[in-house]
């Protein structure tokens, strides 16, 4: 049993040595803390392009994850995004703006005017994030591990287009996948938080 508890943990560190979708300031999206079924073991670094943003920093706090688009159909959400991050964040409500390029080309800017952009258009105060790749084998990690919950079922369960939602409880497990054109205050969206929060 030793020798076995010496092997998974010999795995363990040589699987989180090799993670995909790193942005610059960040070695690999992983952290070796959290339980492997929690979101909390994973990291992005934030739209500075600096600054690591540990999911575990949230631990108690219920997420809404979401990678983002500033030349898309539905952009607008962002407005949605931040109304319900305003309506929710006093009752522990995180919501993460992912931008990603992956999906029509709809997100060429640098961070800088991703930041201007959802600032002056959207006055975004949430979190955001770096911008990373979502889908395939270079995504970034957390949304590998996402993918593969299935909380969405079979057409739900990874982004097929932007602005597509993870919902994360306080104990970093992936409560519910949302499809992109399920609006931020919807009230299937609204009733999943509210639940996750305890109101």
């Amino acid at each position: 049993m030793r020798f076995l508890a010496v092997a998974m943990t010999l795995l363990t560190m040589v699987f989180a040595s090799t993670g995909a979708g790193a942005a610059p300031g960040e070695s690999n999206g992983m952290s070796s803390v959290a339980p492997m079924n929690s979101a909390h073991r994973f990291t992005f670094v934030a739209i500075d392009n600096e600054t690591p943003m540990p999911l575990e920093d949230f631990k108690g706090k219920t997420l809404l994850i979401v990678n983002t688009a500033s030349q898309c159909g539905l952009t607008g959400q962002y407005k949605g995004l931040q109304e319900v991050y305003n309506s929710y964040k006093d009752q522990g409500l995180v919501v993460i703006g992912v931008p990603s390029n992956d999906f029509g080309a709809q997100e060429p800017g640098t961070l800088a005017d991703i930041q201007d952009f959802t600032k002056s258009e959207y006055s975004v105060s949430f979190p955001m994030t770096a911008k990373y790749k979502v889908t395939g084998g270079e995504a970034h990690p957390f949304f590998q591990w996402a993918a593969e919950q299935k909380a969405g079922g079979f057409l739900f369960s990874k982004p097929r287009w932007n602005f597509h939602k993870y919902l994360i409880g306080p104990d970093g497990e992936l409560i519910q996948s949302f499809g992109s054109y399920v609006e931020p205050q919807s009230e299937q969206l609204t009733q999943a938080i509210e639940k996750s929060l305890g109101s």
